[in-house]
């Protein structure tokens, strides 16, 4: 434990970085609490004058008063007049304290519990989709499914926040809504988002989740049983695959083509489909209109419910839209699901669900039991952000980046890898891309982190007997003037991993 005067344990505790995106002053603070309730400062324990420490640390001095007097105002430190600042015995109160004995009889008593044959479900067993944390530090980021930190709007979303803030703001907020959503999003989401897709709904309609994959889980849980025949898309979307997988062994895989699913009699004995239509997943391609009404016809006909994920509404800038599937419906037999994640960030996780109001008071309940309701401050925060035009004019720069870094890669792609395959799009931020039969797509990418490439190996999109030469390339995280050496770089590096 450092004493007041100790000149070389006290930096031991901090180890500041200077480079790190957290002012010192925080890093300060931080390192001092992460102390205190360690016990590696005990209480009425002297802290070094802030001359002192910051010569030791070698900070400007008033880092330091600020970061003591932000622990004095937080309860963590008292000032005495004359003799610095103290530990605040009060702080450590109504703590239980622990051994290193008593940690390790926790351990062992732990360690007698047979989990293999207490888990009912294995989720860590299944295949997933793995990015690597860090993907940022590559300076080749064809990764699917980021943004680039660039276009975030920070300042809007910050005005936003301060509004979500004020003392007015946090009265609505800070409360329990029970399993209410925030008012505003609702109305923003009923009038201003679903409409661009040609979706007309009423408040009771409508849910607000944690992004589209918690609308997916509430609807699997509440409808998809042991009995149930679900048709997925094959390749599709992992994910779904995957949750759908764990309520029902009778997953139907059905073929995709130029324009997305195959409507045929291979869906007539399914209960459930799950569709990407707008844009497939992964393959990007659109469903036209008449395979669409063909897709409801067989729905109405078989008494199928279709889930539509529309996961990259928003993301067109060749040529007009395509109506939903929801849009076409008048049967109640489209759930449709969509997000703010490929427009404004994925980590908001900010989703919603549309569907015939019984279903969504039975989801509104179900979400109640799991997390009562997604966070109200953020909630908050984006139905502003909507109310404030914020997102219409991100949806149009991100649809004019979007275009020139599409434009870019399609060029560099029929340039660099033409005797590859690869789909074309009226929109999204990815390409489908089959390689040679005889590549390895996922050493290619194992091989190509290496060289600071980053993108998806596609075997992991098929349901059965993936085949190892497709791949995915995103260019919504990666600078356009990125994308033509980028692509070059990986073409060289093919002919390596073609077996």
């Amino acid at each position: 434990m450092p004493s007041k005067n100790d000149d070389t344990m006290w930096p031991r505790l901090f180890q500041l970085d200077s480079d790190s995106s957290i002012s010192l002053q925080q890093q300060i603070r931080e390192a001092l609490v992460s102390a205190i309730l360690s016990g590696q400062i005990c209480a009425d324990s002297p802290l070094p004058s802030s001359r002192r420490l910051a010569t030791q640390l070698g900070v400007a001095r008033n880092t330091v008063v600020l970061a003591y007097q932000h622990m004095a105002d937080s309860g963590y430190l008292l000032p005495r007049e004359r003799s610095g600042y103290f530990v605040n015995r009060e702080i450590l109160c109504n703590r239980v304290e622990t051994t290193a004995s008593g940690s390790n009889e926790v351990d062992r008593i732990q360690a007698g519990v047979t989990w293999n044959s207490k888990l009912r479900i294995r989720p860590s067993t299944q295949r997933n989709i793995i990015k690597p944390p860090d993907w940022s530090r590559y300076e080749y980021p064809f990764i699917y499914g980021q943004m680039d930190p660039a276009h975030f709007p920070v300042q809007d979303w910050r005005e936003c926040y301060r509004h979500a803030l004020t003392v007015q703001g946090l009265t609505s907020t800070v409360r329990d809504q029970l399993d209410a959503d925030h008012d505003l999003l609702v109305e923003q989401i009923r009038s201003r988002v679903l409409p661009r897709r040609g979706i007309w709904a009423d408040g009771d309609e409508i849910l607000v989740t944690m992004g589209s994959q918690n609308a997916l889980y509430l609807l699997a849980t509440l409808l998809v049983g042991p009995s149930n025949t679900v048709g997925i898309e094959d390749p599709g979307y992992p994910d779904a695959r995957n949750l759908l997988c764990l309520n029902t062994a009778n997953i139907k895989a059905l073929p995709v083509d130029h324009g997305g699913l195959i409507v045929d009699d291979r869906l007539n004995d399914c209960d459930y489909l799950f569709v990407t239509p707008s844009h497939h997943s992964p393959t990007t391609v659109t469903m036209p209109l008449d395979r669409r009404n063909a897709l409801l016809e067989r729905a109405e006909k078989h008494d199928l419910l279709i889930i539509e994920d529309d996961y990259e509404s928003e993301i067109n800038f060749l040529g007009s839209p395509t109506a939903s599937l929801k849009s076409l419906d008048r049967n109640d037999r489209v759930l449709y699901m969509g997000s703010l994640s490929k427009t404004l960030d994925p980590g908001l996780r900010i989703g919603y669900l549309v569907g015939a109001a019984p279903l969504i008071r039975e989801a509104r309940a179900l979400r109640r039991l799991m997390l009562r309701h997604p966070p109200t401050n953020n909630q908050h925060a984006a139905a502003l952000f909507l109310a404030l035009g914020h997102h219409d004019a991100l949806i149009q720069r991100l649809s004019h980046i979007y275009r020139e870094r599409w434009l870019a890669m399609n060029e560099a792609l029929a340039n660099y890898i033409p005797d590859s395959t690869h789909t074309h799009s009226f929109g999204g931020t990815s390409f489908w891309v089959r390689g040679p039969e005889n590549l390895d797509a996922r050493s290619l990418s194992e091989a190509a982190m290496a060289q600071g490439i980053v993108f998806e190996p596609g075997d992991i999109n098929f349901f059965h007997s993936p085949p190892s030469n497709y791949f995915r390339l995103g260019f919504s995280s990666i600078a356009v003037d990125k994308i033509e050496p980028g692509i070059r770089r990986l073409a060289t590096m093919m002919e390596k991993h073609s077996r």
